[in-house]
């Protein structure tokens, strides 16, 4: 969707005492699903994972990694792939995201492009 601004909300939630990370997603516009991550991790293996539910009935489990200031998740299937990179400003109250998606097996296209800022 080039050339479209786009508007929405995320929410961030710590759940169980700390042992998932909870996100929650809308965004005004009828092509983008409203949907509910989950972030957790298997404390032995060092991993992230982070699943993904949408309001088509959709969902994925991504590889998660984050270091410094860049939280990173990706997708590799032979039918739909994607992987989407957050830089978190030092402030912490700007997160810069950018989507890529691979449909066909090869070639990388872009996907969304996302600016998150705090409402406090």
């Amino acid at each position: 969707m080039p050339d479209t601004e786009l508007h929405g909300s995320v929410t961030f939630e710590w759940i169980d005492n700390g042992a998932f990370l909870r996100m929650s997603s809308m965004v005004d516009h009828p092509q983008i699903p409203d949907g509910i991550t989950l972030f957790g991790s298997d404390n032995d293996a060092k991993h992230i994972i982070m699943l993904y539910f949408d309001e088509r009935d959709i969902s994925r489990k991504y590889d998660v990694s984050f270091e410094h200031n860049v939280l990173k998740w990706r997708r590799d299937n032979p039918k739909f792939s994607q992987r989407f990179t957050i830089t978190i400003e030092d402030d912490g109250n700007t997160m810069n995201g950018k989507g890529e998606m691979r449909r066909d097996g090869k070639t990388w296209e872009g996907d969304l492009e996302l600016v998150y800022s705090r409402i406090k």
